[in-house]
């Protein structure tokens, strides 16, 4: 059997399941002893792997704690938990009875998911400490609906003070074992998870997924993706992302796949030695870092080294758009091409690929958008990297580029049963079976979202062109229009300022103002010795502002933004050393920045950078 015929047939048996346990029980009988999940035990030191079977009678023992615990079907149940075992334990024991899970941020504040506990009526949630809990049983805010939790790492207290049951997961999965209560199974129309979109613009909104919702788009996503048996995929973005969920996790398994869970963000180099995965899902940030550092290392060769990394580079793409149909054929530039690969191999490509553990086979970008140089970057180096586009109303993947068929300036073609069309002020409207039933107590909001005749609102401005491939140019509500009428797409120039390893972070603003500015980050060791080599000192407390400085880094800036019209360049900017986090409320937990909270923090600084200008 070719590879394949082998995704074509495991592909079939997904698109007969209806309801998302079936991603795993589908697998008993036929694959029940394969490796299904793996993560490494820190006491034990070890990394442990559990089968099908294995998995599926443990998410069987969730699921009778999680009646016992007098759970009903369409209850909510939340889980606080890092990429886990347990966690998929939880989600498929609240599947299994029909109840709905409420995945929480792990790296969210206390405030915030005190909010989605009390706004989603959530009855029991599972997380792994007391010192969490604590948190947010003292955020201030009523949970009149949760009566029980359960800690992953700590024995339970009893009563809480909020009169709240606590146990120790051990003690709770024993209750389990006696309860002989009956349940009802879910049905395709059923809730399948309510998530709480990031808030970028006020509280969260709990998105309503039925398990219809997100087969639909699994079993459309695998006509691009094709994934077969013996790929294993490294998950590390978290589980409350739509997008992970979907695709590592819900995919990765119903395919049969072995998924393995990252020690997180800080252990990945090691963890993609250790998995050696075949598919990866990430998002920009994560290759705009791993291109940045590659950069800041090119620095320090000789012209020869760098004219040789740039050459592999450029001869590595032009193979790449051979093979999806982007180039023309050239003979005398092929011939070239195929007799200096071994050399570029051996010298540039490998020692990429091997960073990324050697066999990665498709690495997918999605949840904002990747800058088109670290896209060409790395896939010359060997790193093919295929765009997609969603959003968690939509379970979440629209769109998403082919294997064979790789468009990096789109998103990839917009996938069957998807409808599309572009509405007023170029919106991009889709309309489908993966689009979600609506948002959680908020008719309003789902009424302004979604039309009478199903076609949401993306709130992205978008083109579709030849067979289906799109392109989108910004979020509409994003996009800043100065004072003398120029659009400026702020998140392609901020991407294209943050591949330079001086700038951590990025913002530029000028709504209504004559020209761009720029909030930056600076990356701390960067800038020490961006100031030495000024002739100036890092530890003088105004360098910040230093005019000779701010002359150095807007001209650096013109040369980061050099693709983009001049009137989309910063002529003014105002450099921070505090970087914008979660916690200070800048970031969304999927590390989207909060414009209006930045620009709020920031108005005096950002009006004197237009009073003072030429000054």
């Amino acid at each position: 059997m070719t590879m394949f015929d082998d995704s074509r047939e495991r592909a079939a048996e997904i698109r007969k399941l209806s309801i998302i346990p079936e991603l795993i029980s589908h697998h008993l009988s036929i694959r029940g002893d394969d490796p299904a999940l793996s993560e490494y035990d820190a006491k034990k030191q070890e990394w442990v792997t559990l089968s099908f079977k294995e998995l599926w009678e443990r998410a069987q023992l969730w699921h009778k704690a999680i009646t016992a615990s007098g759970l009903k079907k369409g209850d909510k149940a939340a889980m606080l938990l890092p990429n886990s075992i347990a966690a998929v334990c939880f989600d498929q024991g609240t599947l299994i009875g029909g109840r709905v899970p409420v995945p929480l941020h792990i790296i969210d504040t206390a405030a915030n998911c005190a909010y989605i506990l009390n706004d989603s009526e959530t009855k029991l949630l599972v997380i792994l400490n007391r010192a969490r809990w604590h948190a947010i049983e003292q955020a201030g805010i009523d949970l009149p609906h949760l009566k029980t939790v359960v800690f992953i790492d700590d024995e339970g207290e009893g009563i809480s003070s909020s009169g709240v049951e606590t146990l120790g997961l051990n003690e709770w999965l024993a209750r389990g074992q006696e309860s002989t209560l009956p349940f009802e199974g879910p049905t395709e129309e059923d809730l399948a998870a309510l998530v709480y979109t990031s808030g970028t613009t006020g509280k969260p909104k709990g998105v309503m997924l039925t398990h219809k919702n997100i087969m639909s788009d699994i079993s459309a996503l695998l006509y691009n993706l094709a994934p077969v048996g013996g790929d294993e995929w490294l998950s590390f973005l978290p589980l409350s992302h739509t997008f992970e969920r979907t695709t590592s996790y819900y995919i990765g398994l119903g395919m049969g796949n072995k998924v393995t869970f990252s020690r997180g963000v800080t252990r990945i180099l090691d963890d993609l030695k250790h998995t050696r995965p075949t598919i990866m899902m990430s998002v920009p940030r994560v290759y705009e870092k791993v291109a940045a550092k590659i950069k800041e290392r090119l620095k320090t060769k000789g012209s020869a080294a760098q004219f040789v990394f740039n050459s592999a580079v450029n001869a590595g793409y032009r193979r790449f758009e051979r093979r999806n149909g982007l180039a023309a054929h050239n003979p005398f530039i092929n011939t070239l091409d195929d007799l200096l690969d071994p050399f570029y191999n051996k010298t540039v490509r490998n020692q990429i690929r091997n960073s990324f553990g050697g066999r990665l086979r498709v690495a997918v970008s999605g949840g904002a958008a990747l800058s088109t140089d670290v896209a060409r970057t790395l896939i010359g180096l060997g790193v093919e990297i295929y765009q997609g586009y969603g959003m968690t109303e939509t379970s979440p993947i629209i769109s998403v580029n082919k294997i064979g068929a790789n468009h990096p300036d789109t998103v990839g073609p917009i996938l069957p049963g998807i409808e599309a069309k572009i509405g007023d002020k170029d919106e991009l409207l889709v309309r489908g079976p993966q689009v979600m039933k609506g948002y959680w107590k908020r008719p309003e909001d789902t009424a302004k979202t979604i039309s009478p005749e199903g076609w949401l609102s993306t709130g992205d401005q978008a083109e579709i062109g030849e067979g289906r491939y799109l392109k989108i140019k910004g979020r509409i509500k994003e996009i800043i229009v100065t004072s003398t009428g120029e659009k400026v797409p702020p998140v392609d120039i901020e991407q294209a300022i943050e591949t330079d390893p001086l700038f951590d972070q990025a913002m530029i603003y000028g709504d209504n103002r004559p020209f761009i500015c720029a909030l930056l980050v600076v990356n701390q060791d960067q800038f020490a010795d961006f100031v030495k080599q000024l002739s100036l000192d890092p530890n003088d407390p105004d360098i910040m502002t230093n005019s000779t400085v701010i002359r150095a880094v807007l001209k650096r800036l013109k040369s980061d933004c050099r693709q983009f019209p001049q009137y989309g360049v910063p002529r003014a900017v105002k450099l921070l050393s505090e970087p914008w986090t979660i916690d200070n409320g800048a970031l969304t937990p999927t590390l989207k920045i909060k414009r209006r909270v930045i620009v709020a923090d920031n108005q005096t600084d950002i009006d004197n950078l237009y009073k003072n200008f030429g000054k």
